[in-house]
């Protein structure tokens, strides 16, 4: 098939022929000095062969126009709906009945006109998608047997050890085991900035190689990958309905015969079959038909673009009405890598370095996510921490307690003094000093004695501060941080961040019945979350939010909104997304109503013709379109609300 050929076939073909003919028909009645879009001239005596001419182009324009469009309205008759199709059709049909050949091509011509600007505007709104679809990789550079190998992309075994070269897209989702390079990961993350990759860092499918040489081990594949998730996600966003468009369709299933009926009515009542196709034409509701999805599709699709993914547009329309959101602390509010902060000696026996180094030698067996934070350091310091500790007892909920060199060695909570038969009175006071920090404080003792105190914290963002100050300048009332932290370190973090409560000590349920709580209170809740303890809270809230695709799959799966990035200023800008997709959507609805209202009251007040009443309503088609088009305009970010705080050290 030609280019031409299909062009013809595509949503502008129509409306181009139909065009064409018009413009034909008006040059054949010009050369004779009659007006051509006045009635037609059947009726007339000794009418001169250009004037058959263009009669004759006129109809044929009609019926190139006017043939998708009946065809369309019979087969929703087929299935009981009356379509807004059937308004137009029965209108140009009558025309050409009554010999108004000029307003039945005009009709049919504005009314194909209008689908192709449809068609092609939902193809741009849903440009964020096809951009997803276009990065994602074709092949892939595998090593096999010591041999670069080149593979479909969808080829990939997981665990297999990718090569991604300069230039070159990453094909999975994977770890860097060897290399160094930087990608750029807008298509993912909406990070503009390409990002310095180094053995162990994560990447994903579909991201480009900007420099460096990679080798990536293969962690998911296919339609396991990130942008594959996304772009399912995506494509079902912009295929579900939102509440008020699935509303508009109800009225629109009622609005249309209504309009049949009036018409007859009025048809019948003044025996004026013009006015009766008149208002046939002026009836359409066809802004208002295309008004919200229009609007819904375009949100979301520059939400995907900045890197937020929202399920449809019930959501996006219940985002635009939060009065409330939950903040999950750990990997939230908080980077989710507690880090050593405090090693206090009390034992002038010892040095920093030794208590450090006992509590190491004791964690190096233990599998508590404390123990690390503590190996970190104890080697960043150049401690020798060689093997496994002779013998290791874990002591659930207080701590480990070892054999090492022969000595023995407790390291946990105040509770594992008492269970060790061991007094407090010395690190009791240090404990309440650091928890009142936010640390997470950890007795050291040896053979039976109190040595020392360790102080764990969790990094709080560089952005938690900001991010709670824009949600409440956009309107948000209540930021209420969950966490299943003691209460210290919980008001320490609510105290560095700016939230209005702190819910602390929280089990998974207890989450929930807050969200719950707030809910009957009758604010709409948005809960962020990002592992598997937030699920129940994310699935009862009115809006759950995964941050970031790194989180558990089922807080992601759960949510309504995953913040691809894991960046905690996408949730505010998500919200004034919503709020502005929203404001869209009600001023389309208000361009509607009011074209409608204007051209009915113009048709009984006389001077408003079939023709005239098409053009104003393809008019308001346009504009709602164009409307809805401003949501895809990338908007400069928000004014920073307050200046990001020092980077803050909060208990783990």
């Amino acid at each position: 098939m030609s280019s031409l050929s299909r062009w013809l076939r595509g949503p502008w073909g129509v409306p181009t022929v139909a065009g064409a003919l018009i413009v034909a028909a008006a040059v054949a009645s010009l050369s004779v000095g009659v007006n051509p879009f006045g009635a037609g001239h059947g009726e007339a005596h000794a009418v001169p062969t250009a004037l058959v001419v263009s009669d004759v182009l006129m109809v044929v324009a009609a019926l190139v126009a006017g043939a998708r469009i009946v065809r369309t309205a019979v087969r929703a008759l087929l299935v009981k709906v009356v379509a807004i199709d059937l308004l137009v059709s029965i209108a140009a049909i009558g025309a050409l009945v009554i010999g108004e050949y000029w307003e039945a091509a005009a009709v049919t011509f504005l009314f194909a006109f209008g689908h192709a600007l449809e068609v092609r505007t939902m193809d741009r709104t849903r440009s964020a998608l096809a951009e997803l679809v276009a990065v994602a990789p074709d092949v892939a550079v595998v090593l096999r047997d010591g041999t670069q190998v080149e593979v479909p992309a969808g080829a990939v075994r997981p665990g297999e050890i990718v090569v991604v070269k300069n230039g070159a897209k990453v094909p999975v989702d994977g770890e860097v085991t060897d290399g160094t390079g930087a990608l750029d990961e807008a298509s993912i993350t909406g990070e503009s900035i390409p990002v310095e990759k180094v053995a162990g860092d994560r990447v994903f499918a579909g991201t480009v190689s900007h420099g460096g040489l990679l080798q990536v081990r293969a962690t998911g594949v296919g339609a396991d990958t990130t942008l594959a998730r996304i772009i399912h996600r995506v494509e079902e966003a912009q295929d579900a309905k939102a509440r008020t468009q699935t509303f508009m369709e109800r009225f629109s299933a009622w609005y249309t015969p209504g309009i049949i009926v009036a018409a007859l009515v009025a048809g019948l009542t003044t025996g004026d079959v013009v006015l009766a196709l008149t208002l046939l034409v002026i009836g359409c509701p066809g802004a208002l038909v295309i008004s919200i999805p229009v609007a819904v599709v375009a949100g979301i699709g520059r939400g995907a673009r900045d890197g937020t993914l929202i399920k449809g547009g019930d959501h996006l329309e219940t985002s635009a009405r939060i009065s409330a959101v939950a903040l999950d602390k750990t990997g939230t509010l908080t980077e989710g890598r507690p880090v050593l902060m405090d090693v206090t000696v009390l034992d002038d026996a010892l040095t920093r370095a030794d208590v450090l180094r006992w509590a190491a030698r004791a964690e190096a067996g233990s599998e508590h996510p404390l123990a690390r934070p503590v190996l970190d350091a104890a080697r960043a310091e150049g401690l020798d921490v060689p093997g496994l500790p002779e013998h290791t007892e874990p002591v659930p909920g207080k701590g480990v307690v070892a054999t090492v060199e022969g000595r023995r060695v407790a390291v946990g909570n105040l509770a594992l003094l008492a269970a060790e038969a061991m007094t407090h009175d010395v690190a009791a006071p240090e404990a309440e000093r650091l928890a009142g920090l936010g640390r997470t404080p950890m007795v050291v003792a040896l053979d039976g004695e109190v040595v020392g105190v360790l102080g764990v914290a969790d990094r709080v963002r560089d952005d938690a501060a900001e991010m709670v100050a824009r949600l409440h300048a956009n309107g948000v009332r209540r930021v209420v941080m969950l966490t299943g932290d003691a209460r210290p370190v919980a008001e320490a973090v609510g105290a560095a961040v700016g939230v209005d409560e702190v819910h602390a000590a929280l089990l998974p349920e207890d989450k929930l019945e807050v969200v719950e709580r707030l809910r009957a209170e009758g604010h709409v809740v948005a809960m962020v979350g990002d592992g598997v303890n937030d699920a129940p809270a994310l699935a009862v809230a009115d809006v759950g939010v995964a941050m970031g695709l790194g989180g558990t799959g089922v807080a992601v799966e759960t949510a309504d909104i995953a913040l691809v990035q894991d960046d905690l200023l996408r949730l505010p800008d998500a919200i004034r997304l919503a709020r502005r997709t929203v404001a869209v959507m009600r001023q389309n609805i208000a361009v509607a109503l009011v074209t409608v209202a204007v051209l009915l009251a113009g048709v009984f007040a006389g001077g408003v013709t079939m023709a005239v009443g098409m053009l104003v309503h393809e008019a308001s088609v346009l504009l709602v379109i164009a409307n809805a088009m401003r949501l895809l305009r990338a908007r400069p970010a928000a004014a920073r609300v307050v200046a990001a705080p020092e980077r803050e050290l909060v208990g783990a």
